[in-house]
């Protein structure tokens, strides 16, 4: 995996470089925030390991850039256990904290559970855009059957209706029932 570490002091940085290299990832290495973006639009990482305090961008920034921008795997690193610094984190889609110094079976198992973590929540996301769809069609649907249906035919065949066009012009039904609520009846097929 292509890991991008940003940290500004240089011995843990090149610390974890090491780790990271034994363990068969490739890293790529920032000097400060503003950098580490730099680095991850030029060097797309698969995963990000951030220091919370660095000049010119703090890793929280960067994160929250990051997952804007180029979601993926963020853990945050820091020398220090403080509770607002710890709160700041749990705001953002991050998917680890961890305390220097680290030990590679820690590292090892804080990239795993980021890995699977941020897996899961992108399942979650993409599932809830599909569920937010079908309700927004669903709710097309309705609207133009109850414009037919106001014209005088049933609900079955007002759905028929917006099926049968959306065959014969090689649309989706929801199209279709854009069109309906637009001109206030079925389009012309053709």
């Amino acid at each position: 995996m292509k890991i991008l570490i940003a940290d500004d002091e240089s011995i843990i940085r090149m610390g974890l470089k090491a780790m990271l290299n034994e363990m068969g990832h490739e890293v790529v290495t920032a000097v400060n925030g503003r950098e580490a973006l730099n680095m991850a639009r030029i060097h797309r990482p698969e995963m990000a390991i951030l220091d919370i305090k660095m000049p010119y961008t703090d890793g929280l920034t960067v994160a929250k850039t990051l997952a804007r921008t180029q979601p993926m795997p963020i853990l945050l690193l820091t020398a220090f256990s403080e509770q607002d610094l710890i709160e700041k984190a749990t705001d953002l889609p991050i998917q680890g904290y961890l305390i220097k110094p680290i030990k590679p079976e820690e590292l090892t198992a804080a990239i795993a559970i980021a890995r699977k973590r941020f897996a899961d929540a992108l399942q979650l996301s993409e599932r809830a855009s599909q569920l937010a769809e079908t309700l927004e069609t669903r709710k097309l649907i309705d609207r133009a059957k109850g414009i037919l249906m106001a014209d005088g035919l049933t609900e079955e065949q007002a759905y028929r209706a917006l099926q049968q066009t959306a065959r014969a012009n090689r649309q989706t039904v929801r199209d279709v029932a854009r069109a309906v609520i637009k001109h206030k009846k079925i389009p012309p097929q053709g």
